[in-house]
């Protein structure tokens, strides 16, 4: 098994927005808009419009949000190895409200993280093993990194990544106040901003 690393490595990613002032745009978050001073559950997985990965993992977090929150999490990412306009597509046919899909459409995070696979076999080349981490700050306390790691693997282990496994873990560390809720709001005169509530 493979194993993730440490820290949250620096990273970029470009995501297409619709502005507040309902623009479209490309923007660019990187590993401190993300991450530093945030506790955040971030997970995983082979790709959009997946059966697991549509079927169970990620409306499986986003119907346990709030409950991450009360346990003190400040925000839950899903990273797919998929462009932004099918992330775009994929939050908007799973009706997304709280989870923030993160593009990774040329896998550099997902390789930087250590979570890279080939899976030539299905014909979806470069893509993420099934994972999810508990990070503090930029720092990973604890991950759990589906059994039987490697290339063209056939079948697609999901028990330590589980949505319900991750938040029993996340109360374990008994963190005390609720995660902040946090909304990213962009414009064309502004740098990211964020609202805490």
């Amino acid at each position: 098994m493979s194993e993730l690393t440490a820290q949250i490595p620096p990273f970029k990613i470009t995501k297409q927005v619709t502005t507040t002032d309902g623009v479209s745009k490309f923007v660019e978050m990187n590993d401190v808009d993300l991450f530093e001073g945030k506790r955040i559950v971030v997970f995983g997985l082979p790709g959009a419009f997946t059966p697991t990965c549509s079927g169970q993992q990620l409306p499986g977090f986003e119907e346990l949000y709030n409950d991450f929150r009360q346990a003190g999490i400040d925000d839950v990412y899903c990273i797919t190895v998929n462009d932004t306009f099918v992330c775009n597509e994929w939050a908007m046919n799973q009706g997304l409200v709280n989870v923030k899909i993160i593009p990774d459409g040329s896998a550099q995070l997902t390789i930087k993280l250590g979570m890279d696979v080939r899976k030539d076999n299905i014909g979806f080349g470069v893509r993420s093993w099934r994972y999810a981490a508990i990070v503090d700050d930029r720092q990973v306390v604890q991950s759990f990194v589906e059994e039987g790691f490697g290339d063209d693997i056939e079948g697609d282990p999901y028990e330590l990544s589980k949505p319900e496994f991750v938040l029993d873990n996340v109360k374990a560390f008994g963190w005390s106040s609720e995660g902040k809720h946090i909304n990213l709001e962009f414009s064309d005169t502004t740098d990211i901003k964020e609202n805490f509530s």
